[in-house]
């Protein structure tokens, strides 16, 4: 669906923001771009649809150049959320939504069934909700409207751009949970920007981390996790915005068929329990000379993914 071969960014001919990037990314995949500020993720993202344009290099849409594109043409395929959401404050809500089918001249009836259709898909009542304007939400309600008028149109691609990274704790939790909800039902190809791991483990099919304008691995969440490529990588993995994995929370009972898993303490280390994991999908924890019970490498996944609270990685 989108591809990109060697491309390269720089603002002033000598440093590279985006330094020689191939990435293939599948139809329906949900891509997260990730790394410390200044790596280059946001301008990688706007490259797409040509809000920054390249250095060097060709990114192709669909089998075609981006650059091939009538610049409405491509604008109107991809769909594009920001951190700050920028709704019209003088306009309503279905107004708002409505903003790319009018210039695409759809009728009437066809709007207001799509604004409907939205609204629901994100739990937001119709009949509310469509004639309040945008400083009557909330910002998560503002926020589900951003990703809706989105979608408004039925593209093919959908660039977000740390569209939670405002908002509290429990907002942006509820709005990832709604996003991997809706994934699920509309299948869009995602190009999603964000500096936190957790939330790149959450939504992601594939993680690109990136470094100095450098592709440092990609992955699956699991990969990423389980199997880091780099020092960097795994460090940024290990940061300190990831709560520790305890493993009392974790045990499950012991099965009969565990005479070949790895063996862990329950006092283990993170790097040994993630060592033991990228190695099988389950390991036996074992305190002083008893079987106590196992952990599984999905638990650590979904653990890391959802940022549960934590004291150690064990404890007696």
């Amino acid at each position: 669906m989108i591809r990109f071969e060697g491309v390269t960014k720089s603002y002033d001919n000598q440093t590279l923001v985006v330094d020689t990037i191939n990435l293939e990314i599948a139809k329906g995949e949900f891509l997260v771009l990730i790394g410390p500020s200044g790596c280059g993720k946001t301008t990688t993202l706007k490259m797409i649809n040509r809000l920054i344009p390249l250095t060097d290099g060709t990114i192709w849409i669909a089998g075609r150049k981006v650059s091939e594109y009538a610049i409405h043409e491509l604008r109107w395929q991809i769909g594009y959320v920001l951190q700050q959401i920028a709704l019209f404050p003088h306009m309503t809500i279905e107004e708002n939504i409505a903003i790319v089918p009018e210039l695409k001249n759809w009728n009437k009836n066809r709007i207001h069934q799509r604004v409907t259709e939205l609204l629901e898909m994100v739990g937001l009542d119709p009949t509310t909700y469509r004639h309040r304007k945008p400083h009557e939400l909330s910002g998560g309600q503002q926020q589900r409207v951003g990703v809706v008028r989105a979608l408004a149109a039925d593209p093919d691609i959908i660039l977000m751009d740390e569209p939670f990274s405002a908002l509290d704790p429990i907002s942006r939790g509820k709005l990832q949970d709604d996003l991997v909800q809706l994934q699920r039902s509309i299948q869009k190809t995602i190009v999603f920007v964000t500096h936190d791991i957790q939330e790149a483990l959450k939504l992601a099919d594939r993680i690109c981390i990136m470094k100095n304008g450098k592709i440092e691995q990609l992955g699956t969440p699991e990969e990423i996790t389980l199997t880091p490529a780099t020092p960097f990588v795994r460090k940024f993995i290990q940061s300190d915005s990831l709560k520790p994995f305890v493993i009392a929370e974790h045990l499950e009972p012991m099965t009969s068929d565990t005479d070949r898993l790895p063996v862990l303490s329950f006092n283990a280390g993170w790097d040994e329990v993630l060592h033991a994991l990228a190695q099988s999908d389950r390991a036996v924890i074992k305190r002083e000379e008893e079987r106590i019970g196992t952990i599984s490498r999905q638990s650590v996944i979904a653990y890391l993914a959802n940022g549960q609270e934590g004291g150690h990685v064990a404890h007696g």
